[in-house]
């Protein structure tokens, strides 16, 4: 079986090449340094739709293009586009159904692959109304569905990465590192290389789909997600996936923080000029958790996606510098009197700056209550901001990993 599911993978490669080309699989020098190990970029933030995704809705389509008159999906990002692209490509008519409340960037993004061969339709507030949508769809009409992720033929496509990453390096890598979301890609990689490298695989904090399945012994229901990484926010990871999955050891799973996947970002786009999505750099910041593991052997990391909107990048910028401790907001109990303001800035120091001041109440006649926001540079800092604000006996709350109060405050 695994045999067969190697060659069929290998064909769905060959079949691929009349498509678009290989994405590129490139050595790191930055990484490699950083991390003192053989750090390449499997690179699919380069292929015409920014992801891998069009490679499992190529493999889908193609076997089924001469029986099918309709292909219809349920997706916010980039399974959309994939599909768009490849019913452009077979001249097939192609429905995506997309939530109201989807970004007009991907919409338009998925016209644009489309072109006159896909009709976008906007359903329900939240994706389980799209999906639900999209399914009866093709129960009236006869369409045919295209799962994101729990198909074999989508499983069979993605492989496709590890065909090339094992052309390109002339042999499996030492170690694999992917995202997961609903379990695609990594269920074709794992099967694809089996036990001829080992896999570390890559989840949000908010969407641990994969652990979940693994501690209950099948797929559960991980709701509500963090939506921010939305590439791999699934809230269930697929049975088809999961059973190719199922036998990995917890202890490759690795989840992080929506925030500290925000560092990996910016690291990225500053220093080597690669935009990524926060899907596609989750593999990339795993490996400061994997030093002792990975070093120096030959490390892939799946670049998996680059569909990143850059009206995101202050976001990305606030949860990254959150998460480093460079920028915290805290409630402070200000005395109404002259001077008690410049009493405050007095306290700062030379590298602190105010980037948010606002009075939230005045609780009685001398005192009021003030929220803000302060970033600085090195985080030690604030340990001498709190030791001045201690010393002038003023009252005080940090507030930056509050998420209720940050969530209707900041």
């Amino acid at each position: 079986m695994v045999d067969d599911f190697v060659a069929m993978a290998q064909s769905a490669e060959r079949e691929m090449r009349s498509v678009f080309p290989e994405t590129p699989l490139m050595r790191n020098d930055h990484l490699s340094e950083k991390h003192g190990a053989d750090i390449w970029l499997k690179r699919e933030d380069l292929s015409p739709v920014r992801s891998y995704k069009l490679r499992g809705a190529f493999n889908a389509m193609r076997k089924v293009i001469d029986t099918q008159g309709t292909f219809v999906c349920a997706s916010a990002g980039n399974h959309a586009q994939g599909v768009a692209f490849m019913c452009r490509h077979f001249a097939v008519k192609g429905i995506v159904f997309m939530p109201v409340t989807t970004p007009q960037q991907k919409i338009q993004k998925t016209a644009m692959f489309g072109g006159p061969f896909v009709e976008i339709k906007l359903i329900g507030d939240y994706f389980d109304d799209t999906l639900a949508a999209s399914q009866a769809y093709c129960a009236e009409h006869g369409a045919h569905f295209l799962s994101p992720f729990d198909d074999e033929d989508v499983i069979e496509g993605q492989a496709s990465v590890a065909v090339e990453i094992e052309r390109a390096l002339g042999r499996a890598p030492d170690h694999l590192v992917l995202p997961v979301g609903g379990g695609g890609l990594s269920a074709g990689c794992k099967s694809y290389f089996g036990a001829q490298c080992h896999f570390t695989f890559v989840e949000p904090k908010g969407a641990p789909s994969l652990a979940r399945a693994l501690e209950a012994g099948e797929p559960i229901d991980v709701s509500p997600v963090d939506s921010f990484v939305d590439g791999a926010a699934v809230a269930k990871i697929g049975q088809r996936t999961f059973a190719r999955l199922s036998g990995v050891d917890r202890s490759d799973v690795m989840h992080l923080s929506e925030d500290r996947i925000c560092t990996t970002i910016l690291e990225m786009l500053n220093v080597e000029g690669i935009v990524l999505e926060p899907a596609g750099a989750m593999a990339i910041e795993a490996l400061s958790d994997m030093e002792d593991k990975i070093a120096g052997k030959t490390v892939v990391c799946i670049a998996s996606g680059g569909n990143f909107d850059f009206e995101r990048l202050p976001e990305v910028k606030e949860r990254a510098h959150r998460y480093a401790s460079l920028k915290k907001y805290f409630i402070l109990r200000l005395p109404q009197r002259p001077g008690a303001l410049k009493d405050f800035l007095d306290y700062l120091g030379p590298s602190d700056n105010i980037t948010r001041f606002e009075y939230l109440k005045k609780s009685a006649r001398n005192f009021g209550s003030v929220l803000i926001g302060i970033e600085t540079d090195n985080p030690d800092n604030f340990v001498s901001l709190f030791q001045n604000l201690d010393a002038a006996g003023l009252t005080y709350k940090d507030i930056t990993d509050d998420e209720t109060l940050a969530q209707f405050l900041i």
